[in-house]
């Protein structure tokens, strides 16, 4: 058990919470958990604990529940599952791929005549986050699909990169979240992953295997339900998702060759990994078979480039997207006050007299439609193409209210979208047999 972990019984029923101290001691997990009705299987939870939030495919039975101010999703399954899945997520939480967060474990459940029940394994709900299904409020354009199959294969990517088997890749064990103009993919269900030094190529392609299968089948059961338009081919969609995952495995770990006097080639090529949201953290460098030429080879990509950058400059915790456009934003506001200004001080004044401002000129009731760094990417947009139309710039407040009031109300919540009655469980797919040694 992690030395940090504090597992704390309940005698009256022998309920065992095992969680990590949250840094909050206003919220204890464990004391919040005990709070909810344990003694019940989850599918007979009473309404006035549950969140009414969309759910995807799952071989479990999963629910959100409210837990304290926050939401959590909760899962039956065995103890062993629950405890493996709760540390790999663990150890995901410090690395740059983007997971859900592990709350507890809870195990020693019975009902209230003694019978045993499912071991729990409890997660933090992503706000403003959705399940594919649900990214649609009435049926699935192919644009769309595009950019979610790009999202996923980014996903893929990023935890391969860190040596995340994943074993059961598809669209149902993900979760969208908005991200200027895209979206970015985050694993929820890490059930069948392993986490090693170093994916083989068999591994990897193993993992497009079981994508190809389950996307496959995702997309068949949309067009039964309804919902997708006749051009979203479920058979060839699956390789746009491989295609994508290919080229962008090839950017990221293919070696430059190029002429000894010539590094500059060298420092091209990885601004343009930053470029992608890809930062080069080590790299080998040797010469190379032909004479004068050598070859640079990264060994160590880490994702989310833009994301720390902005973290660092404003302490804004968001999308890589949305950080990239928030920065070319910044970057233009220090031009206009100060060409010479540095961009430590600008960043500091962009949020406190832009995004601040911004963020409190949505109306309260409004809030839950986008999360902040979305709104504000939509905003930037919306002005552009005020100013378009004008043939001049439009002051900021201005298309702050024309935002508001002719896109951001006609949204839905996305922070607190009710149950779709197209977001019922899907069946699941099975993943082909394959060796995923290769």
């Amino acid at each position: 058990m992690d030395e940090h972990e504090q597992p704390r019984t309940d005698p009256a029923d022998r309920l065992t919470v095992t969680a990590a101290p949250s840094g909050d001691a206003s919220e204890d997990p464990a004391t919040s958990l005990l709070a909810l009705p344990w003694e019940r299987p989850l599918e007979d939870w009473p309404a006035e604990v549950l969140a009414a939030l969309p759910r995807g495919i799952s071989r479990h039975v999963v629910r959100f529940a409210r837990m304290g101010a926050g939401v959590v999703a909760v899962k039956e399954t065995t103890e062993e599952l629950a405890f493996r899945e709760y540390r790999l997520l663990r150890e995901l939480e410090d690395r740059p791929s983007p997971s859900v967060v592990p709350v507890a474990v809870v195990t020693g459940r019975t009902r209230e005549d003694g019978t045993a029940l499912p071991a729990a394994l409890v997660t933090r709900h992503l706000r403003f986050s959705l399940p594919y299904r649900a990214v649609f409020s009435e049926r699935m354009e192919r644009r769309t699909l595009v950019r979610l199959m790009d999202a996923l294969a980014l996903l893929l990517v990023e935890l391969h990169l860190e040596g995340f088997f994943w074993g059961d890749v598809s669209l149902s064990n993900v979760l969208f979240r908005r991200d200027a103009g895209g979206f970015a993919a985050h694993l929820v269900d890490a059930e069948t992953g392993e986490l090693r030094e170093r994916l083989s190529t068999g591994q990897r392609e193993h993992d497009l295997d079981v994508a190809r299968v389950n996307i496959g089948g995702e997309l068949l059961d949309l067009h039964a339900s309804g919902l997708a338009d006749p051009d979203v081919d479920a058979i060839a969609t699956p390789d746009l998702f491989v295609e994508s995952y290919r080229q962008l495995w090839q950017q990221l770990t293919e070696p430059t060759v190029f002429p000894r006097g010539e590094p500059w080639r060298m420092d091209r090529r990885f601004r343009r990994l930053s470029e992608l949201g890809f930062e080069v953290e080590e790299y080998s460098l040797r010469a190379a078979d032909a004479p004068g030429m050598m070859v640079a080879q990264p060994t160590d990509v880490n994702s989310g480039y833009h994301r720390r950058s902005l973290e660092r400059l404003t302490g804004l915790h968001v999308q890589e997207n949305q950080a990239r456009r928030l920065l070319v934003d910044i970057e233009a506001a220090r031009r206009s006050w100060d060409p010479f200004m540095d961009m430590d001080h600008a960043a500091h004044r962009w949020v406190i007299e832009v995004f601040d401002p911004v963020v409190r000129s949505v109306p309260l009731e409004l809030r839950a439609k986008l999360e902040p760094a979305e709104v504000m990417h939509q905003l930037l947009e919306h002005r552009w193409y005020l100013s378009e139309a004008r043939g001049q710039a439009v002051p900021l407040d201005e298309a702050v209210d024309s935002y508001v009031e002719t896109v951001l109300r006609a949204r839905r919540d996305e922070d607190a979208l009710a149950m779709h009655p197209t977001t019922t469980m899907l069946r699941a797919v099975p993943a082909p047999e394959a060796d995923p040694e290769g």
